[in-house]
């Protein structure tokens, strides 16, 4: 690779005057700073010239100068999911500093477009706004960013499901390319930004996320999680991996061997892998995963990550720790130099080194919200809505007969960000879209509906008061007043938050000493969360959820509010709870219902607080809306038959109570600063909405796995494998108009493994609005060896269509992506067999099919005498997948007494004779052997002695009663041991 195309001949002989000029020059006149030099040529000057010291200081997230060299400070690390949002100031305490640009929809709004052109667009704004932020401060603002998000949302109770974009692989890889694309702009070399993506692997729970294991079969692996990385790193718009905090198969993400090996054989290109913050120290300190820091440090390199976030901006305690590496031995400098190697790759196609800075520097910020970019947020936050549900033909609203309007809910005028979102540097709510859309002639009216009530300790008559922002909460006066009334938001999973009347601030946690002292729920530990538990007397516990009480050094386990001798709120057990009624000053639902009713419609904007009730480090325990804001929802359609529900969330949101009440129900993520311009152009008609789903809404949580199971396929979840009725299928969402779909035809209605699969599609808008149609192509393996998909998408295209117009759409992919990873082989394997191919609105909307046949092959029986790895089994019970060594490999371990593994289909020739395995255990078990099921014919029994560890294996083995022909093999186990390989004898 070459910085702007030198000749060869200008290289070389700029090489050699570089040798002959004595001696000291200028640092902005050697070789590495010569932009008509390879890269490569480039890296190799400077990394040559790099002092040991200095190349470690470039293993660490904040890069000291190098002054001697001319090398300026770099940070890694802007955050820049859907937006520039946030970085740290190395010359501030490293303190968290907030952009106020275009805050664009979170990203699972972003995918809910159904369209990466239009993601390239808005990561191509991104990118812009970050080098604009580089511009005023080059400290804080670092232009390596930290995004996109390719996590899939595969259990909707997951705490950052905002951060991700579907439960698709392909829809994610297709996004994620997109994004990562336009934040890196279109220079065959340089870089706008470099963006790495997170975080590499099965990072889909919160909960001691740290600490859990993601138990992947290989199936699971390589055909889900894997696949949901690969196509943006293939496509080389990302420029690095974050390695995740969990562990996979029973090894840290951080030390995951993935990371120097399968991934970067994706790319021919360089990548610098972060870690993610803190979680190098974790897999000593939290997972004891090594025995002292400089093994797992040494670790986490060899492994592939190239840059330690720790410890801020000090590299002080990495430092030490690469050093004492070095003098025991578990790292040699080639180690350092390969990862320097990495980040200086990097920093060249920023253009760091250039005299000019690379074509990139030239952005000012100029571009930071500018018009060009709102344009931009508020066309994708319309696109990105999905209509849910239209049976009463509410939508759309005709602005010539809407006049008066009463606009409720307690998002009604407020937008809200999350963790991962700048500061928005203007807000359109929904009320001020709507008011400025009908314009003075019309009457907007607006009340957040909010529950006032007083709580009143039955103890002792008192009320919970508030008497200024400093001072403790308490128990005080037999009265209620302005004091001790709070506006009470229920907003999802049954958590609450408590805004007191007289200040007009949130009822705050405090570490124990309550105050009312916050505007916003926000911070790490979000202390203004509370569960108002009604008991059976038809009194009131007030539970304290602050996500503190989640950490380990937590004191008091379900903390609830107690009153203090002084009558000082505290913290203390259920047991010690005080006992308050509570007593409803007035009603949001009265109110709300009151205003809509004689309106000429209704708009109630419901919905959740991306801190509330899940976010990083914290899941939900449930899906439903919270019970106030269904009660609001009843209340306003029974007063106003003309009444559109907007839910404005981050999540599968479900409302059993009012789901059949309501006719007109549109869904929007938190979508930025433009929101009530994008709300009001759906509403009126001005777009017709055409956003899709991007993940299954189950009727409830009810049915739902726990959530650390990742076996998709055992568990039938994601619509890949769901054979349930969902209450919104994957790829659902409904028009203004109509469309028909009609001949549907392939190219060949045969392909061969290595070809390509052309389908082409007439759709037609068959109703009286223009409007936008997503066709999705879904392909179902009618036979295989293994439990196949119920569908799985392999194409999309939204598409434009004025009335009556039709369009022949087509759609393509190759047969290659119709493999399955072979168990039996360790390889991708295209099966032959006959695969329905379905073309529609969504994955249940199918409007046309055909057959495609696929000259593949046919999986051979297994043959057992060969080596097999134990984790390649078909079929589990109880058992869990681990770390064979801390290095690599996986093996089957986590026994009960009782479990079981199995391989299908093994050929067993005309008898297998023997049995000998790898394992390892730390106190004796045994292994049955046995045909066709876990209590089948048993062959032979080998005992498992005590190997002194559970990375000391050492050979089991056992003669077997002759048995041939094909049968599938159970191996069941008794006690707590691990097999990571066994072989039959024939």
């Amino acid at each position: 690779m070459s910085l702007r195309r030198p000749l060869w001949t200008a290289a070389v002989l700029g090489l050699l005057m570089t040798l002959l000029v004595a001696p000291a020059r200028a640092a902005e006149d050697l070789p590495f700073r010569d932009p008509s030099l390879p890269l490569n040529t480039r890296i190799d000057d400077l990394l040559g010239r790099l002092t040991l010291d200095e190349k470690i200081s470039l293993l660490h997230q904040s890069q000291v100068a190098i002054p001697r060299l001319g090398i300026k400070y770099h940070k890694n690390g802007t955050e820049a999911l859907h937006g520039v949002a946030w970085s740290n100031d190395d010359n501030n305490n490293w303190a968290q500093t907030f952009a106020s640009g275009t805050v664009f929809p979170q990203a699972v709004g972003l995918a809910s477009t159904w369209d990466p052109e239009l993601i390239k667009k808005v990561g191509s704004a991104t990118g812009d706004e970050v080098r604009g932020y580089n511009a005023i401060d080059p400290v804080v603002w670092g232009t390596q960013v930290w995004a996109p998000v390719a996590n899939l949302l595969r259990d909707p109770r997951w705490g950052r499901n905002e951060e991700g974009y579907s439960e698709d692989p392909l829809l994610t890889g297709a996004m994620s390319t997109a994004y990562g694309k336009g934040l890196e702009g279109d220079d065959p070399v340089y870089l706008k930004t470099a963006p790495v993506i997170k975080h590499y692997l099965a990072n889909n729970n919160e909960y001691q996320r740290s600490s859990t294991s993601s138990n992947l079969p290989p199936r699971v692996r390589h055909e889900y999680d894997e696949a949901a990385f690969r196509p943006a790193i293939s496509a080389d718009a990302v420029t690095g991996v974050m390695g995740s905090y969990n562990l996979v198969n029973g090894r840290p993400n951080t030390v995951n061997p993935d990371l120097g090996g399968l991934v970067r054989s994706w790319t021919s290109k360089d990548l610098y892998n972060v870690s993610d913050a803190w979680a190098p120290h974790g897999i000593t300190q939290l997972n004891h995963y090594y025995d002292t820091e400089t093994e797992g440090f040494a670790a986490t390199l060899k492994a592939g990550i190239d840059s330690f976030t720790v410890d801020d901006n000090n590299p002080a305690t990495m430092t030490a720790l690469i050093k004492d590496g070095l003098s025991t031995g578990l790292l040699a400098e080639p180690d350092i130099d390969k990862a320097v190697r990495r980040a200086l790759s990097i920093r060249f196609r920023l253009g760091q080194f250039d005299p000019d800075g690379g074509p990139y520097a030239k952005i000012t910020k100029s571009v930071i919200n500018s018009a060009a970019n709102q344009k931009l947020n508020r066309e994708t936050a319309a696109k990105a809505m999905v209509l849910l549900k239209n049976s009463a033909r509410t939508l759309p609203l005709d602005p010539a007969r809407t006049k008066k309007v009463a606009v409720v809910g307690p998002l009604h005028n407020i937008l809200l960000s999350d963790w991962y979102g700048g500061k928005m540097p203007y807000k359109v709510t929904p009320l001020d879209g709507i008011k400025e859309r009908l314009g003075a002639g019309a009457t907007v009216t607006g009340t957040d509906a909010l529950d006032r009530v007083a709580f009143k300790d039955v103890a002792t008559g008192r009320y919970i008061t508030v008497n200024d922002t400093a001072s403790p909460v308490v128990a005080s006066g037999t009265a209620p007043t302005a004091a001790s009334e709070f506006d009470v938001t229920d907003w999802t999973d049954g958590v609450s938050t408590l805004r007191n009347v007289a200040t007009g601030k949130l009822l705050t946690g405090n570490w124990g000493t309550f105050l009312a002292n916050s505007d916003l729920p926000g911070g790490w530990f979000v202390q203004q969360q509370f569960k108002l538990e009604r008991q059976a007397d038809g009194t009131y516990l007030i539970a304290y959820v602050g996500y503190e009480i989640n950490e380990g050094w937590w004191s008091t386990p379900d903390p609830y509010v107690t009153i203090g001798a002084d009558g000082t709120l505290e913290m203390g057990s259920k047991a010690q709870a005080a006992r308050f009624s509570k007593e409803v000053v007035s009603s949001g639902a009265a109110a709300a219902a009151a205003q809509a009713k004689g309106a000429d419609a209704a708009v109630v904007v419901v919905g959740s607080d991306p801190f509330v009730a899940g976010r990083e480090n914290h899941d939900r325990t449930g899906l439903a809306l919270g019970q106030s804001q269904q009660d609001l929802i009843a209340a306003v359609t029974k007063a106003n038959p003309n009444t559109v529900v907007v839910l404005e969330d981050s999540y599968p949101t479900t409302m059993e109570k009012v789901q059949d009440k309501v006719g007109s129900l549109l869904w929007t993520t938190h979508a930025g600063a433009e929101t009530g311009h994008a709300l009001t152009d759906v509403l009126f008609g001005d777009v017709n909405p055409a956003g899709r789903l991007t993940q299954t809404w189950y009727k409830s949580e009810a049915g739902l796995p726990d959530i650390l199971n990742y076996d998709i396929t055992k568990t039938g979840h994601t619509y890949l494998y769901y054979k349930g009725s969902p209450l919104y299928s994957f790829g659902h969402g409904l028009s203004y108009t109509t469309f028909a779909y009609q001949g549907l035809k392939l190219n060949s209605d045969t392909v061969r493994p290595d070809g390509g699969v052309q389908a082409s599609v007439k759709v037609t808008n068959t109703g009286r609005s223009a409007g936008d149609e997503v066709v999705q192509l879904y392909t179902h393996q009618r036979s295989s060896r293994v439990a196949q998909p119920v569908k799985q998408l392999r194409a999309f295209q939204r598409v434009h269509l004025q009335p009556g117009q039709t369009k022949t759409v087509t759609l393509t992919f190759k047969a290659a992506d119709l493999a399955l990873w072979d168990v039996t082989r360790d390889k991708w394997t295209v099966e032959k067999s006959e695969h329905d191919i379905m073309v529609g609105g969504s994955s249940t909307a199918i409007r046309q099919r055909t057959t495609l046949s696929v000259k593949g092959e046919k999986i051979p029986a297994r043959d057992l005498s060969k080596v097999t790895r134990a984790a390649d089994f078909d079929d589990y019970a109880g058992v869990q997948l681990v770390d064979e060594s801390k290095a690599s490999g996986d093996a089957v371990g986590r026994i009960g007494t009782g479990d079981w593994i199995s391989f299908k289909d093994a050929d067993l020739g005309k008898g297998a004779t023997g049995f000998t395995a790898g394992v390892a255990a730390t106190a004796a078990g045994k292994i049955e052997v046995r045909l066709d099921s876990p209590t089948g014919r048993l062959l032979g029994t080998a005992q498992v002695p005590a190997t002194g560890g559970v990375y000391a294996y050492t050979t089991a083995t056992t003669t077997l009663a002759k048995a041939g022909g094909v049968h599938d093999v159970y191996l069941v186990f008794t006690g707590d041991l691990r097999i990571r390989d066994f072989a039959l004898t024939k």
